[in-house]
């Protein structure tokens, strides 16, 4: 990845929960900041990692100049947005994304949403979404991006409901 975005600007983790995934690009060498939309995993984030960038922010609107990034990564961040807001999103994606940078997707393979109730012992409200990676791939080429790669693996043993997808796009040079 620091291949891929050397010199073109920082990498957002978009989602970034707890900051792991931050962490470890940062580790890579890569200029590297968080965000999320929940204001308690920004200060979880910032607590683990109090060296590194957290900001609170939606992927509809993200708090960054035009073309002010040199990748994004997204690992099951957008499991969170419903179909209908994608392009949406994507959209705001290749605004921040500086041309010929990549957005790394993951996300869980399928075409339904699932409502949590419950978690640790504790009531909640969480919808997550299911996708067809066509569909997403599909989406990203409307707001200008190029699939790059693809990988969807096998379910997972423990969860049969789970088979992750990974997508690869990189926005033209201009």
């Amino acid at each position: 990845m620091a291949e891929l975005v050397q010199g073109t600007g920082p990498v957002a983790d978009l989602g970034c929960g707890h900051g792991h995934v931050t962490a470890r690009l940062h580790a890579l060498g890569l200029s590297v900041l968080g965000v999320d939309l929940s204001p308690r995993m920004v200060v979880l984030a910032r607590r683990a990692h109090p060296g590194l960038r957290f900001d609170q922010g939606s992927m509809t609107a993200l708090d960054l100049p035009e073309a002010a990034l040199g990748g994004i990564v997204a690992l099951h961040s957008i499991i969170h947005i419903p179909q209908e807001r994608l392009p949406e999103v994507f959209a705001e994606f290749s605004r921040v994304l500086a041309p010929g940078g990549h957005v790394l997707l993951s996300f869980q393979v399928g075409d339904e949403r699932v409502r949590r109730t419950e978690a640790f012992g504790h009531a909640i409200s969480l919808d997550h979404y299911l996708r067809s990676p066509d569909r997403v791939a599909e989406f990203l080429g409307g707001a200008g991006f190029v699939e790059v790669a693809r990988l969807v693996r096998e379910r997972d043993e423990k969860n049969e409901r789970i088979q992750p997808a990974y997508l690869v796009a990189r926005k033209p040079a201009q």
